[in-house]
C-alpha cells in the first residue's frame, strides 16, 4: 500500500482509539461519581483505556514514527470531538457562592 493511505488509515486509527479513550472516560466520570466503590471504576477505566491505547499505538506505528505521529494527530483531535459531543456538567453553587448570598 501507498504510504499516503498507511498514514491516513494510522490517523483513522488514532480517532478511534481517542474516542474509546476519551468517552471512556466521560462515561467512567459520570458512572463513578454516583457509585459506591468509585476508585474501582477509576482505577480499572484508566488500565483499560490506557492498555487499548498503548497496544492500539504500537500496533498502528509498526516502528514507523510517521505512523506514530499520524495516530496520535487522530488522538488528539478526537479529544476535541468528544469535548463537543459531550454536553457541559452541571455546575453545583458553591459554598462560598451560598455564604455570600446568605452574608448578613
Amino acid at each position: 500500500m501507498s504510504e499516503a493511505l498507511m498514514l491516513g488509515l494510522a490517523g483513522v486509527a488514532g480517532l478511534i482509539m481517542g474516542a474509546i479513550f476519551f468517552g471512556g472516560l466521560w462515561w467512567t466520570v459520570r458512572k463513578g461519581v454516583s457509585s459506591k466503590r468509585p476508585a474501582l471504576w477509576f482505577l480499572g477505566s484508566l488500565l483499560l483505556r490506557t492498555g487499548i491505547v498503548v497496544a492500539g499505538f504500537y500496533v498502528v506505528s509498526d516502528g514507523h514514527w510517521q505512523r506514530l505521529m499520524a495516530c496520535l494527530f487522530g488522538f488528539a483531535v478526537a479529544r476535541f470531538i468528544v469535548i463537543w459531543l459531550t454536553p457541559p456538567p452541571i455546575a453545583a453553587p458553591s459554598a462560598r457562592t451560598a455564604e455570600a448570598r446568605h452574608a448578613p
